[in-house]
């Protein structure tokens, strides 16, 4: 099984009511050997979604690794945040939610904290939220997405600190009235999501597996196996795994799927990151 689950929230995020003790307590019973926290960080929101709080999706860095420095004390860790005694890693990262104006402020983020790991999310379209209904008024689904994957092109490009890409193809969990049928990305947006692949890859940066599309009812990761698939054959071999969990009932959901498939494309190994550097892990059912 797959031991680190490296995207999750706390109360941190505001989508999340969880506190990071219990989400520590949740990985222990999953049997993990490392977490490590992904809170939001999503500068210049749409004031529309949240006019009585600008900063509604973007956590206080300091207030997030406060709190991780002290449960790390709790699990045993040195001041370098090394696992002590086999208790469980806690790393400390953040989710930043790429937008076209945004990659210096971010790089100012990075250099100041002491990040573990940071994940790039495209979370929105034309400073659109696609979790909303509202944000697909006047286009087809191929049109939206189009241009959903044309900007997190142009992001990463710009966006220099980041670790990984994570749920690439995230915006098709919302697509309206899918009646069950799971929209096929890589057929319909094959070239301009072979350039973000391709750029992922001679960056030397990583491709989130997150595993939340099971929880969400695809019946897959995001991206998606035609997607991973993709990455691969194009030489694609570092990869994330994180089960975007919100709530402790949700950590390594969906692994045992997850890493059953990525095996079955010819992944290895996947990565997880300490104080920005990566080390592979080779899955476990290779060797049991």
């Amino acid at each position: 099984m797959i031991r680190y689950d490296t995207h999750m929230h706390s109360s941190f995020s505001t989508d999340s009511d969880a506190s990071m003790e219990s989400m520590v307590a949740g990985a222990q019973k999953a049997g993990l050997e490392g977490i490590c926290f992904t809170e939001h960080m999503d500068l210049d929101y749409p004031r529309q979604y949240f006019p009585s709080d600008p900063n509604a999706f973007a956590a206080d860095p300091e207030e997030v690794f406060r709190e991780i420095r002290r449960l790390r004390g709790l699990a045993g860790h040195d001041d370098a945040g090394v696992m002590n005694n086999s208790r469980i890693s806690i790393g400390f990262g953040l989710e930043f939610g790429m937008q076209p104006h945004l990659a210096d402020r971010f790089h100012d983020i990075a250099q100041s904290c002491h990040l573990d790991y940071i994940v790039a999310s495209q979370h929105l379209v034309d400073s659109m939220d696609p979790y909303y209904p509202e944000a697909w008024e006047g286009f087809t689904p191929d049109e939206l997405i189009s241009r959903y994957y044309q900007e997190m092109l142009s992001n990463i490009k710009a966006m220099k600190e980041w670790d990984s890409l994570a749920h690439m193809d995230y915006i098709i969990r919302y697509i309206p009235n899918q009646s069950g049928h799971v929209y096929d990305s890589y057929e319909r947006h094959s070239d301009v999501i072979d350039e973000i692949l391709r750029y992922v890859i001679s960056s030397g940066k990583c491709l989130e597996v997150n595993t939340a599309g099971y929880k969400y009812g695809l019946g897959q990761p995001n991206p998606s196996p035609a997607i991973l698939k993709r990455y691969r054959q194009l030489g694609g071999e570092r990869i994330t795994v994180g089960a975007d969990a919100h709530a402790p009932e949700h950590i390594a959901g969906g692994f045992i799927q997850a890493e059953k498939l990525l095996l079955s494309l010819g992944f290895r190994t996947y990565s997880v990151f300490k104080q920005r550097r990566m080390r592979e892990i080779q899955f476990s059912s290779i060797s049991s």
